[in-house]
């Protein structure tokens, strides 16, 4: 159980495409596309004459000029500008020609004219604001959340503002002031789809597990097609412990044709952490069927942890699905790993086969130091009858440290099923000197009392 909730721990912090960087920046563009901020931004060419620089008669004309070619000549609006503009002109001229050249895409200049602006008249919300824009931009996170506390303070906290604030502070993962930035512009735009889901992935990070939980209802209604959200809303119920829901929501991805082979095994390992092995089964399978050129290590995975909760039928079933698709692309390496895994199986049944034991053979002629191999053949002459050669393998694996134990304790009962008791207590102590363990302790007892009383 330890090992499924630490695959699904891992699965948590690795597979969620909401919480990764490609995301953010996917953001930061749909914020700028956004044509309501588009058409704000255009809209900062006015003049707010209670609170922004005042402009001469002169400067006004200057404006009225530049303003007919906003529509579509931008290039010629900026050489109006230049020509026009003086050294001392007021801020506002600065900043219409920092608005110029940031709808150019000319980034830098801009910056070095919003700064001007704000040299000029320090109090300039406008100016400041659009600074912040930039520098979040450019990934300047510090001196944009300086700008746009700035804006704030001087009562400029649209939803832009704190939207792109609480973008830059969760860019810093600092996800408490990043919350806090988040809530506000949602309350100011509600339907924001962007500030919805930057809020998701503060309150995620910060395992807040039930406000994500009710953040992605809302966008899983708005947005049923989006595999992202039903599959971080299944990572945020393993959050709370609640792993059945998590699986109805894998479940209703693959109802819907999204799902990937990560949300497949991330399903399969639910089942199984919840005792379910058939289910799990019958997502492992659907991965395997999702993408035929997968790396084999999770499938493999997948059949070995079903075998080890007792589900052989169930493993079975996997490790057939892997052969039917993968076995001639399959390497040698995931060739041996299946074949042990199915050996392990035959075994569990008690049925091992003969050619079930060739295979095991030619793994150990390949690799003489493969102690499960060694172990496998053990046991299954030892079933055979055949208690020289299940020796001789037992042997071979007690030279190996991670085997020694087992195959001595392997090699004792075979032993002492052939009633030689005398030889079987050496090799018991010797495994229990080895590795302590109260059953083999309390069977040491029993071979030599046995072994005394026939002296």
């Amino acid at each position: 159980m330890k090992n499924i909730a630490t695959a699904l721990t891992k699965t948590v912090m690795i597979i969620v495409p909401a919480l990764s960087a490609t995301a953010q920046q996917q953001t930061l563009e749909a914020i700028w596309k956004d044509p309501i901020f588009q058409r704000q931004f255009v809209g900062t060419y006015g003049i707010n004459a209670d609170i922004e620089p005042r402009v001469t008669p002169e400067e006004v004309t200057i404006l009225e000029r530049v303003r007919a070619f906003m529509g579509g000549d931008l290039a010629q609006a900026e050489a109006t500008l230049r020509k026009l503009m003086k050294p001392e002109c007021s801020a506002i001229l600065d900043f219409t020609l920092a608005g110029v050249q940031f709808q150019q895409e000319r980034t830098a200049e801009a910056l070095a004219n919003y700064t001007k602006a704000v040299a000029k008249f320090p109090s300039f919300r406008r100016a400041w604001r659009n600074l912040g824009l930039i520098y979040v931009r450019n990934g300047n996170y510090d001196a944009g959340i300086e700008a746009f506390v700035k804006t704030i303070e001087l009562g400029g906290g649209d939803a832009y503002a704190y939207g792109l604030m609480g973008f830059a502070y969760a860019s810093k993962l600092d996800f408490q002031p990043a919350e806090s930035a988040y809530r506000n512009a949602l309350l100011l735009q509600p339907e924001n789809t962007e500030w919805r889901l930057g809020l998701t992935r503060c309150a995620f990070k910060q395992q807040k597990y039930a406000d994500c939980v009710a953040l992605l209802d809302v966008l899983i209604a708005r947005y049923p097609e989006k595999v992202d959200f039903w599959i971080l809303q299944a990572h945020t119920f393993l959050g709370l412990k609640q792993p059945l829901r998590a699986a109805e929501n894998l479940e209703a991805v693959d109802r819907l044709g999204l799902s990937t082979v990560d949300s497949l095994h991330t399903l399969g390992d639910v089942y199984v952490g919840e005792n379910l092995p058939g289910l799990a089964a019958g997502a492992y399978v659907r991965a395997l069927e999702r993408d035929v050129q997968q790396p084999l290590a999770r499938p493999l995975r997948a059949a070995e942890v079903l075998a080890a909760r007792g589900a052989t039928s169930d493993a079975r079933l996997v490790a057939a699905q892997i052969h039917r698709i993968f076995d001639t692309a399959m390497l040698d390496a995931d060739r041996h790993k299946l074949l042990k895994l199915e050996a392990r199986l035959s075994m569990a049944d008690g049925v091992g086969s003969d050619q079930t034991a060739e295979v095991l053979d030619e793994i150990v002629k390949l690799d003489p130091l493969d102690g499960e191999a060694l172990m496998l053949l053990g046991q299954h002459f030892g079933r055979r009858g055949d208690h020289e050669r299940a020796i001789f393998y037992y042997e071979r694996a007690e030279s190996l440290p991670d085997f020694e134990v087992n195959a001595r304790i392997r090699h004792a009962q075979t032993l002492v099923g052939l009633g030689r008791l005398a030889d079987a207590v050496p090799l018991l102590r010797r495994a229990q000197e080895a590795k302590p363990r109260e059953d083999v302790a309390r069977y040491l007892e029993q071979v030599e009392r046995l072994a005394r009383s026939r002296r």
